[in-house]
């Protein structure tokens, strides 16, 4: 058997034994969380599944639609609850420890939840390859309680894709989508008309087809990052890319010609090794 099959079948022995009872699973309709959220409602015999979705103001808006999409694809009973974080979580000034923070509101809501429900176990979606970045709001989940699966059997991005793909989830390729305050350097004050900008002007670039994509803000300057692969797309289309963002208030557009990097905004803050626990 591969390291693979392991991994699957571990995963598989966890969530028929989290799903023995009622059960909530963190759910933001990523890849991650869609293949816990199957993998427990496939587990289900006569307990409940509840996939519970935060509405927040950090998240792109169409996030909410996939999610409710996918979990009716499910089977789940989905529940989403609104939150202001900005305020109510103290993270208004973008410090480095906003995904620690966040994260304890945020779980701490569904947490909330939970007990009222009567539930004990609740999932998330954090893999393996999270672990190993910088990733605060790991702490603030542990610290809560709450189980990661994925990375306690040593689950990787790549192959939560590929079981994901196995079980015809919707969502298996979809790109990443972290919350748009990833979008701005530490210390930097967010409001909602910037956060709601800096979403439109990665629309308009998915539009243009470019699949993974980040727009980091600096003032009046962005800088884009897209595939290495499609940089030489995004310079052939730049008189477009140019002329849309600058409508939305951005003086300055750069290309960063290092390409796409999942949380590039961390590249200079050393990582600190996440342990799971099983």
């Amino acid at each position: 058997m591969t390291e693979y099959e392991l991994k699957k079948q571990k995963l598989l022995s966890y969530m028929e034994q989290y799903a023995k009872e009622d059960v909530a699973v963190a759910f933001s309709g990523g890849v991650d969380s869609s293949l816990l959220l199957k993998l427990a409602c496939q587990a289900a015999k006569n307990t409940t599944v509840y996939a519970v979705t935060i509405q927040s103001e950090l998240q792109p808006q169409n996030d909410l639609e996939i999610a409710k999409t996918v979990a009716m694809e499910m089977g789940a009973k989905h529940v989403v609850l609104t939150i202001h974080e900005l305020q109510e979580a103290g993270i208004q000034t973008n410090p480095k420890d906003r995904c620690y923070l966040c994260k304890k509101y945020l779980f701490g809501q569904i947490r909330q939840f939970a007990a009222q429900k009567g539930i004990t176990q609740i999932l998330e979606g954090t893999n393996e390859e999270d672990l190993h970045k910088y990733r605060p709001g790991i702490r603030a989940i542990r610290e809560l309680g709450i189980f990661s699966p994925l990375a306690a059997v040593g689950m990787t991005k790549e192959e939560v894709r590929t079981l994901a793909n196995e079980y015809g989830i919707s969502v298996a390729n979809r790109p990443s989508a972290p919350c748009l305050a990833t979008r701005f350097p530490y210390g930097t004050t967010l409001c909602l008309e910037a956060l709601a900008r800096v979403e439109r002007a990665e629309q308009y670039l998915h539009e243009l087809g470019f699949w993974n994509v980040r727009v980091r803000v600096y003032g009046e300057i962005v800088r884009i990052e897209v595939e290495n692969d499609q940089l030489m797309k995004a310079v052939a289309k730049r008189e477009n890319i140019n002329s849309y963002l600058k409508t939305l208030g951005y003086h300055y557009i750069t290309l960063d010609l290092e390409g796409f990097r999942s949380g590039s905004m961390d590249e200079q803050i050393p990582v600190i090794e996440n342990k799971t626990e099983e």
